[in-house]
């Protein structure tokens, strides 16, 4: 199975889209092992993610994530928890 997710960072308000075959794993590169783009905002969370058969469909999947009308979709998503009380 492969997993497209998007990742939003709260401190920095920025999101990222990719796709992964382990998503336990990319967290933790994400938050803790890598040294790339995201790595200067962490901490990230998942705020969403899909699940596909093949590696195919999630690379169309996360392509159309990048799109004007995917971007409008993410942006439609709840991005904070809020706490009553």
């Amino acid at each position: 199975m492969f997993y497209v997710y998007i990742l939003f960072s709260d401190l920095h308000f920025k999101h990222y889209v990719g796709y992964t075959s382990d998503l336990d794993m990319r967290m933790k590169s994400h938050n803790e092992l890598g040294s790339g783009w995201t790595k200067n905002y962490r901490p990230w969370r998942i705020i969403y993610s899909k699940e596909f058969e093949t590696k195919t469909e999630a690379m169309q999947y996360e392509k159309w994530l990048k799109t004007g009308v995917g971007r409008d979709f993410i942006s439609k998503l709840i991005h904070r928890v809020c706490i009553d009380g």
